[in-house]
């Protein structure tokens, strides 16, 4: 793997400081036992079809201080996350504690799975602090990344519509 690049640590209160924030909630006609099933599989959200890989580099049961890396489609970039915030079966949070390119400062993601009337929502919310050399990327690339991150919630209502019982 390539030279890796320390990020800052992140904690919840980054969800509201960091320059940029997008947030995704998308309704899901499963019940939220089976959303939290695939977050936390090994497969998670490589199975959604969008192309990451994952390998959870701590051992189960997972929580507060578990690990896992990630390589982004097309082997964008590799990241190292470590999460910081575990609520068992609702929510759970991490920050990227290295990546293979020197772009980031700080990154964070916020995965809540609620109960509703006809099953779940989950609401994915990223935050992102670039370096200073690349902010103007970030803030001009600002409608793209929002479409590129949107996939992610189109992916899950697609997968949890093929799959609404584990595989």
């Amino acid at each position: 793997m390539a030279k890796l690049h320390s990020l800052e640590a992140a904690d919840e209160s980054f969800f509201r400081t960091a320059p940029h924030v997008y947030r995704f909630p998308v309704e899901l006609s499963v019940p939220p036992e089976r959303v939290w099933e695939s977050l936390t599989s090994d497969g998670s959200l490589a199975d959604w079809g969008l192309g990451i890989k994952l390998a959870w580099t701590t051992p189960r049961p997972f929580g507060v201080g578990s690990a896992r890396r990630v390589t982004m489609p097309l082997g964008l970039m590799t990241v190292n996350e470590r999460f910081f915030l575990w609520e068992e079966g609702r929510r759970y949070a991490f920050y990227v504690e290295s990546a293979d390119k020197p772009l980031l400062n700080r990154f964070a993601e916020d995965y809540v799975v609620e109960q509703t009337p006809t099953g779940s929502r989950f609401t994915w919310t990223i935050a992102i602090e670039a370096k200073p050399a690349f902010r103007h990327l970030v803030a001009l690339g600002g409608p793209v990344n929002r479409l590129a991150f949107s996939q992610t919630a189109r992916a899950a209502k697609r997968y949890f519509a093929q799959h609404p019982v584990a595989v």
